[in-house]
């Protein structure tokens, strides 16, 4: 899907449909195909979906943070025009949306995040000093999921590119260290944007009581659980998450 890309100024985003924007955010070592499911079943709704490629490694050093990220995005939304949008985060991305809707709370309609960091979560961490080790990259990739078999040799095979590659190693770690830094426990009892959590019963990296905290939290939000079902509910589970959402928005009237 690489050749879809449309570059337009310091922005590279995929695009399909028309109606109510949603941005997809994606997580750390994720991409636009986690979303297919999202991305094939929307359009045909009344939406126009965009992922917005995430500058994570091209951002210099100093400016590689959440806080930064989310600037990026209100950039983005600026550029393309619009005055009100739809988030969608998935890890890494969930927390780039919380940041953003903090930020820039008119501008964001409602907010759906799933398994998303900003409370708590596992990284991958003493895997690091294993990178050259592909079965041990293999093996934490297929934690991320309830069944291991969704990471497939594309998957693995990415993870295991980033963490060999120095400058992308160095900036991983920056990232996240600066969501671990940038916990959102205080910030979230102020956010009143409405918010859909979808979250797999089974995540191991962002386990089912972060869902729950962020729901006590956040003042205006609905708690959806999908079972088994690991980190990233729209990649194991597309059919059941994409109607969870379209469900909640129709309810919501977004």
């Amino acid at each position: 899907m690489a050749q879809d890309l449309i570059k337009d100024g310091k922005f590279e985003y995929f695009t399909e449909g028309e109606g109510t924007p949603i941005i997809i955010l994606h997580g750390l070592m994720g991409g636009l195909s986690n979303f297919q499911g999202v991305i094939d079943y929307f359009p045909k709704l009344g939406y126009q979906v965009v992922v917005p490629s995430l500058p994570l490694y091209t951002m210099p050093l100093i400016k590689t943070s959440v806080g930064t990220f989310a600037k990026h995005i209100n950039s983005f939304i600026e550029h393309m025009g619009w005055e009100e949008v739809i988030l969608l985060g998935n890890s890494l991305g969930g927390h780039i949306g919380l940041v953003t809707t903090k930020l820039y709370p008119k501008k964001i309609k409602a907010l759906i995040i799933t398994g998303s960091s900003g409370l708590y979560e596992s990284a991958m961490g003493e895997s690091y000093p294993k990178r050259g080790d592909y079965e041990y990259i293999k093996k934490k990739s297929e934690d991320v999921f309830y069944d291991p078999a969704v990471a497939t040799k594309e998957i693995v095979d990415e993870v295991f590119g980033v963490v060999n590659d120095r400058k992308k190693l160095i900036k991983t770690l920056a990232i996240a260290k600066s969501a671990i830094r940038h916990n959102m426990a205080n910030d979230l009892p102020k956010m009143t944007t409405p918010t859909c959590i979808i979250w797999g019963k089974q995540d191991g990296v962002t386990p089912p009581n972060v869902a729950e905290e962020f729901h006590e939290k956040l003042p205006d939000s609905d708690l959806f659980w999908i079972d088994k079902c690991g980190h990233a509910a729209m990649m194991e589970h597309p059919r059941e998450f994409n109607e969870v959402l379209h469900q909640w928005l129709k309810e919501r009237q977004f």
